[in-house]
């Protein structure tokens, strides 16, 4: 996603600096053109040659090195950079940078470039919380950083408090956040994801092998694209996405409720979860012992909540549906879009390669009122963008 883009990494000195080696190896993953440029305190931590090895390309740490291509290479890496992150940044750089100081590389750079540029503070709890250095953050988010806020826990200095820097992958999400066009600013998206699990009794339910990981890439993918995003997921292991607003939800009652009360209010509702169809119609309140007999249980049909939507939507709000299908995908996916008066369905077989609930790609056919579009094996970030290029466009 980052293919093209040339990223500055800045390095400080703290002993975070060693993740700042596992960030420049994600940006280049993610195709960047990544170059990093170190204070002579990071130096002690992890080596230039570290980061060469990594980047590909040549670590700046001296402004007066006469060992290189001429070039005034702070004013050339400010203006080449897409973005500029500052990872980890200790409070005497945050001083510098609120001040307007340019006394090494790095904050000639940072003072030189108009790109995006981010700041993840790494300190020490008290000099994290010291009100110079709150003010000297206050100060550079008025120049127009984004701050990283920082983690809490154990720090190297043995305090545990405010002060950890964010782990690689939060901070290449801020990147990917901060890169992403915003064609969906202004706009309010609901998303569904995961299970519903249907008690039997206090100890056991009924659910399926939902991940919620489609879902939760949609909800990914909308909010780096600027949209107000709410979450109502059923119980699931992953993380939320950057600024995504989850709603926590069990059953599919609690499903039911969440989204009705929301979807009138939404631009765009994206259906993911996997809701259950059927209920026990009588949930025990005490554990059912096992017996020597055969246990049937009861169930009774859940509401439906794509069609309660569908039914009810207002002018210029789009729906999109999933169906996961083992045969006649397409015939029973379109079905279900003209029955539940959708706008556009996801259809995916259990039985193709690539497809299906835990893995990181899905293989989707687009089905709208006109168009029948292949999507191929993509990962389910790629699949949600295309999913919502296509909602867009339905939209206009």
């Amino acid at each position: 996603m980052l293919k093209g883009k040339t990223i500055v990494v800045g390095v400080t000195g703290g002993i975070a600096a060693y993740k700042s080696v596992i960030l420049v190896s994600e940006l280049k993953k993610q195709g960047a053109n990544v170059h990093v440029v170190m204070t002579k305190n990071a130096t002690e931590f992890v080596t230039p040659l570290t980061f060469e090895t990594r980047s590909g390309n040549r670590c700046i740490s001296d402004m007066f090195e006469r060992n290189f291509e001429y070039d005034v290479k702070h004013i050339s890496l400010a203006k080449a950079a897409d973005l500029i992150i500052v990872a980890p940044a200790t409070a005497n750089f945050i001083a510098k940078a609120a001040h307007g100081i340019a006394d090494d590389m790095l904050t000639t750079v940072i003072l030189a470039a108009k790109c995006p540029k981010l700041v993840a503070p790494a300190m020490n709890t008290a000099m994290y919380e010291n009100p110079a250095t709150q003010d000297n953050l206050k100060k550079i988010q008025e120049y127009g950083f984004e701050v990283i806020e920082p983690n809490e826990g154990l720090l190297a200095c043995g305090d545990e408090g405010k002060g950890k820097m964010p782990e690689p992958s939060e901070l290449l999400e801020h990147i990917l956040y901060a890169l992403t066009e915003k064609d969906m600013q202004g706009l309010s998206v609901l998303v569904t994801a995961g299970p519903t699990q249907e008690a039997i009794d206090p100890v056991r339910y009924i659910t399926n092998h939902s991940s919620g990981k489609m879902g939760y890439e949609i909800a990914h993918a909308a909010a780096m694209r600027g949209a107000d995003v709410t979450l109502v997921s059923g119980p699931t292991a992953l993380s939320v996405p950057l600024n995504v607003s989850r709603v926590d939800i069990t059953s599919s009652a609690d499903m039911y409720d969440a989204v009705v009360q929301r979807a009138p209010k939404t631009d765009m509702l994206f259906k993911a979860a996997a809701v259950a169809d059927y209920t026990p119609a009588d949930p025990a309140d005490h554990k059912l012992k096992k017996s020597d007999d055969e246990l049937s249980i009861p169930l009774t049909r859940t509401r439906d909540i794509l069609a309660e939507v569908g039914a009810n939507k207002k002018a210029g709000q789009i729906i999109c549906g999933f169906a996961m299908e083992t045969e006649d995908l397409l015939k029973n996916a379109r079905a279900k879009l003209e029955k539940k008066n959708l706008d556009m369905i996801c259809a995916n077989s259990l039985r193709t390669e690539g497809a299906g609930f835990a893995g990181d790609t899905n293989v989707v056919t687009l089905i709208t009122k006109d168009e029948t579009i292949e999507l191929g094996k993509l990962t389910k970030l790629e699949t949600a963008h295309r999913i919502l290029d296509k909602a867009l466009e339905i939209r206009k």
